[in-house]
């Protein structure tokens, strides 16, 4: 069966296709070229297209979406704990989920978060191939098994650390962080060990065979992203974003979506440049960047340091931005903190499309400020990002008889009835009115 570039190749409008152009507001047509440039992605394997899966479109002439990260792991698991990680992020929008499970038994807690999960849904299968065995015992057979069993199970998308190659581990002497990728640096220890090349690269053609299969997009890992601010746009770094440049053409050239991930932790000054040498480097594929973080020493607030550097980086160039919790750094998340990176995401995802003046991205904000200036509190409150905690903060600050009235109240409550500049300003431009 085709899948949606080669159809897209053709000049065939898929449904998937007409669903993210209805959606965006962009003719069918603009979508299909660009899902045949490669500019555009969208991931939908066909088991979760049969299913329960809404298709979302990811790239530059698109809205930028937000992934969500969940996941057990070796010391703590949970099928319901994380799939009430989901219920929160997807109450807040998020775009995307990947499941990092490292702990318990892998297929089925994928199984049951995926008949759960309307968004696409991606994984990182080299996590399920470690799990169980040495890094050292890893064989050939052992991942392509694992990647065509998540492939049936409907993934939508695979991050692949083909990119790290045997011969880039000697341009991380002078780094502060080394290898924080999980995926990067088992695949590393395993070169070293067999003195043989990254088996991801030497195999990438079956890979892609087995994906163009059901149609699974890639997400080129970035095994050498920088884990501290001073690894930023190193030697290494932009080595390994070089060979995905060319798993790029590679994987188009065998039918396959294809998006690169990019880096963690890059000083805010650095954030154009990654996102322009990756469009130059990885032929205009779509960029999935975690964060960018723009400082190490916010720890308990890396979801404040990641929007920051989300906003830069959705700006210049980014289509797909991955969360950072406030736990990011300290341990797993919970609900709680994957609701609250969800919305720091989102706010610089949203922050960054009104700057880049795609159409329609600031109505909302318009509605909301014209709710606002009108004292109308209950659209104020619905339109926001996170209508929950709006309310909850607005009807904390309304003590006594006033809890009730969320709507109708003629002042703020930060203010009060005799200090409201909104009420005042209110007054005076119905004074103005009368007096023209």
């Amino acid at each position: 069966m085709p899948t949606q570039l080669q159809l897209a190749q053709k000049g065939q409008i898929t449904e998937a296709m007409k669903s993210v152009a209805l959606f965006e507001q962009v003719a069918p047509k603009v979508i299909c070229e660009h899902v045949a440039q490669g500019k555009i992605v969208i991931p939908a394997n066909i088991k979760h297209l049969a299913t329960n899966l809404k298709p979302v479109g990811i790239g530059r002439l698109l809205s930028t979406k937000i992934n969500a990260n969940i996941g057990t792991s070796s010391e703590k698991s949970s099928v319901q704990g994380e799939l009430d990680k989901m219920a929160a992020a997807l109450e807040v929008g998020a775009d995307a989920m990947m499941d990092l499970s490292t702990g318990g038994d892998l297929n089925q807690i994928r199984a049951e978060i995926l008949a759960q999960c309307p968004v696409p849904f991606g994984t990182v299968p080299v996590y399920q191939v470690i799990q169980g065995r040495g890094v050292e015992d890893v064989t050939i057979d052992a991942i392509l098994d694992v990647i065509r069993i998540q492939a049936e199970q409907g993934v939508d998308f695979f991050t692949i650390h083909a990119g790290l190659l045997r011969e880039h581990l000697p341009l991380l002497k002078n780094r502060v962080a080394g290898i924080v990728s999980r995926g990067g640096a088992l695949l590393a220890k395993w070169m070293l060990h067999h003195k043989r090349q990254n088996p991801l690269y030497e195999m990438f053609d079956q890979i892609c065979d087995i994906m163009a299969q059901y149609d699974v997009c890639f997400s080129l890992g970035d095994g050498l992203r920088p884990g501290a601010i001073a690894d930023a746009t190193d030697e290494a770094q932009i080595a390994e974003l070089r060979v995905l440049g060319e798993l790029v053409e590679r994987a188009k050239a065998r039918g396959c979506q294809v998006m690169v991930e990019g880096p963690g932790h890059v000083p805010y000054h650095q954030i154009q440049h990654n996102m322009e040498i990756q469009a130059e480097i990885c032929h205009g594929a779509p960029f999935y960047v975690l964060g960018p973080i723009v400082t190490d020493l916010a720890p308990g607030y890396d979801h404040i340091t990641s929007a920051i550097g989300g906003t830069a980086a959705a700006y210049y160039g980014a289509s797909f931005l991955c969360y950072v919790t406030p736990r990011e750094h300290l341990g797993l998340p919970n609900a709680d903190d994957v609701r609250a990176g969800v919305v720091a995401s989102k706010i610089a995802a949203h922050a960054a499309d009104v700057a880049r003046g795609l159409p329609g991205a600031a109505d909302q904000d318009l509605a909301l400020s014209t709710a606002r200036s009108n004292l109308d509190w209950k659209t104020h409150l619905s339109l926001s990002l996170d209508p929950k905690t709006a309310t909850r903060m607005y009807e904390e600050a309304c003590q006594g008889e006033r809890k009730d009235q969320v709507q109708g109240a003629n002042f703020c409550t930060m203010c009060g009835e005799h200090w409201c500049s909104v009420r005042v300003n209110k007054e005076i431009r119905e004074t103005a009115c009368v007096v023209e």
